[in-house]
């Protein structure tokens, strides 16, 4: 009798052992990166590449072809927290476009992610971005190290931003940890 109850506690055991071991929580498997997630990641590395060459080029129209016309943009880290149709924000920034176009001044955008998720047709990018601008003497007229996230989709084979929101201030060390 001894062994037989026994043997039921240790299949029980087993049984409930494995079924723990095989949930995310417990889960010790390495993910491994599928060839559609390389391929998405490689077009997103591609949207931001084009979205970093827009601004030192002073392409506005560039810009704003890599969001959706209906795109939402929240600003949380200001003291004036609000969000605002991309339309909206577009025009706010239109004539730092127009003057690095124009070579009154040298506009940079650079990108690193802490988290990026998403599928074939959808993406939500976390990181940081710095952006800086400098005059023609070279002197930095604003330097912004802003914590992000952007939520993408891809429609007809092409990325647009859906909703970028900047979350809050970053600092160079956070920057710097991204690397």
């Amino acid at each position: 009798m001894k062994k037989i109850l026994f043997f039921i506690a240790t299949i029980l055991l087993v049984s409930v052992g494995s079924t723990k071991a095989s949930t995310p929580l417990y889960s010790t498997l390495i993910e491994m990166e599928s060839p559609a997630d390389s391929i998405r990641m490689a077009e997103l590395d591609q949207f931001w590449v084009k979205l970093a060459k827009t601004v030192q080029e002073g392409d506005f129209e560039g810009y704003k072809a890599l969001y959706h016309k209906d795109a939402i943009v929240v600003f949380a880290s200001g003291k004036n927290k609000t969000s605002i149709p991309i339309g909206k924000a577009l025009s706010a920034w239109k004539k730092g476009f127009t003057d690095t176009k124009e070579g009154k001044q040298k506009d940079k955008v650079e990108f690193r992610f802490s988290q990026r998720i998403g599928s074939e047709t959808t993406a939500h990018e976390t990181g940081i971005f710095i952006f800086s601008s400098t005059d023609n003497y070279g002197k930095v007229k604003g330097k912004y190290i802003i914590h992000f996230e952007m939520l993408l989709e891809k429609k007809e084979n092409e990325w647009y931003a859906l909703m970028e929101y900047q979350k809050s201030e970053g600092t160079q060390e956070e920057w710097d940890a991204l690397k």
